[in-house]
């Protein structure tokens, strides 16, 4: 009797976590075929796509979403090269002060990037970087290193360096066994980096907001405040026609690499002790 009151609080509560996310999901898709839509979406048997016609423009949308896909696509690859070659030496050799970086690391990870946005702001104007994206890039894949490095150490320790050193023996250096051998068989452990990495940064409001100066170099999570009037007015409608849109990309981009997600979580338990 106990285990099966146990399993029933088990499901409700699951059901209330699903009914929470599920529930704003709802909203969206009802709120962005209604034109006249209001904070307390209802079920209508109109529907109209005048929403999506008044978000799919240049400025509104189509800018925004390259924006977003060539900073958070750079900040994905730039952080998944550098924290492949920094996560080679941590897991083949054995360093003298090797517990101590990975402990500095999983320490920095508990940083929120907000608290340090106006160092990065006064920094950025001194050496008149404000308003570049590739130094913004820069920064955005400097914050999302540590954890990156962490996982891809992870992930790395699970490729026996047997397998590297028969590589050696064949006359390969580091660089040709880490593309040759290792890369290849922890594919999946780049492809959670990388997706980790690409959707944290896609969902960024603050570092773009504050480091880019104009309107043509924001990416759209910045652009979905235009429709935040400073009245208070929301324009509900078009609001969830564009997140429906901001959304599908990211989406997308996870059902692409789904199949090597669900390798990645049975090759994380190989990880060594």
């Amino acid at each position: 009797m106990t285990r099966l009151a146990a399993r029933g609080a088990a499901l409700l509560a699951l059901l209330l976590i699903a009914l929470a996310f599920v529930g704003p999901f709802l909203w969206v898709l009802i709120a962005s075929v209604q034109p006249e839509a209001t904070l307390a979406a209802k079920p209508s048997l109109t529907f109209s796509l005048d929403n999506f016609k008044a978000v799919l423009t240049w400025e509104t949308i189509i800018l925004p979403l390259i924006n977003s896909i060539i900073i958070s696509g750079a900040t994905a690859v730039l952080t998944v090269l550098v924290a492949g070659l920094a996560a080679y030496p941590l897991s083949r050799y054995q360093l003298r002060y090797r517990r101590h970086f990975m402990l500095t690391l999983l320490f920095t990870t508990g940083l929120p990037v907000t608290a340090i946005l106006v160092p990065v702001y006064a920094m950025f104007f001194r050496f008149n970087l404000y308003g570049s994206v590739p130094a913004m890039v820069l920064f955005l894949a400097a914050s999302s290193l540590p954890f990156s490095i962490w996982m891809m150490k992870n992930f790395m320790d699970g490729v026996p360096v047997s397998l590297e050193e028969a590589a050696w023996v064949d006359g390969a250096g580091w660089v040709r066994s880490l593309t040759a051998v290792v890369g290849p068989l922890m594919a999946p452990g780049i492809a959670v980096v990388a997706i980790f990495v690409f959707v944290g940064q896609w969902g960024n409001f603050f570092a773009p907001f504050v480091l880019l100066d104009t309107p043509e170099k924001q990416p759209a999570a910045v652009t979905i405040y235009t429709f935040f009037s400073q009245y208070g007015q929301v324009a509900y409608g078009q609001l969830a026609a564009f997140s429906i849109l901001y959304t599908a990309p990211a989406v997308v981009l996870y059902v692409a690499v789904n199949k090597y997600l669900a390798g990645s979580f049975s090759f994380a338990g190989s990880v060594k002790g």
